[in-house]
């Protein structure tokens, strides 16, 4: 399963605080049933434009990861959580809202791995599904 989450309108001093993303970070997996395998990596970076600076963060599970980029002037956060096991993405979804305080969130959920699909080897590009929603808040 792969969650991916667009966030709109949270809180900016959050999405500023290398420290609250260090914590959501380290705190997050078992709060949604994963098992964290690493310390979070957490870096502050400056994009070629003044308003794409932001934090970035990342934690290995033993699912597989979580990762999180904020862009405090445009107010948005997107965060992907990939997981080899199925997990409960209403709670996920629910977790993040709440950390952030998050006006929208935008959702795609991509159903990833050997069970999905049979591969075509013959060489032609197969393409998976996703479902897409929007949060109501």
């Amino acid at each position: 399963m792969h969650l991916l989450i667009d966030g709109f309108g949270g809180d900016n001093r959050k999405m500023t605080d290398e420290s609250f993303i260090y914590s959501f970070l380290d705190d997050y997996p078992n709060q949604i049933d994963m098992n964290k395998i690493t310390e979070p990596k957490v870096t502050r970076y400056m994009g070629s434009k003044k308003e794409d600076w932001g934090i970035s963060g990342f934690v290995m599970i033993a699912e597989s990861h979580i990762s999180i980029h904020t862009f405090p002037e445009r107010e948005y956060v997107n965060i992907d959580i990939f997981s080899c096991k199925d997990f409960d993405d209403k709670k996920a979804i629910g977790k993040i809202k709440e950390a952030f305080s998050l006006d929208k969130i935008k959702v795609w959920v991509i159903d990833r791995g050997l069970d999905q699909s049979i591969p075509d080897f013959s060489g032609n590009l197969e393409v998976g599904r996703a479902r897409e929603y929007v949060v109501e808040i």
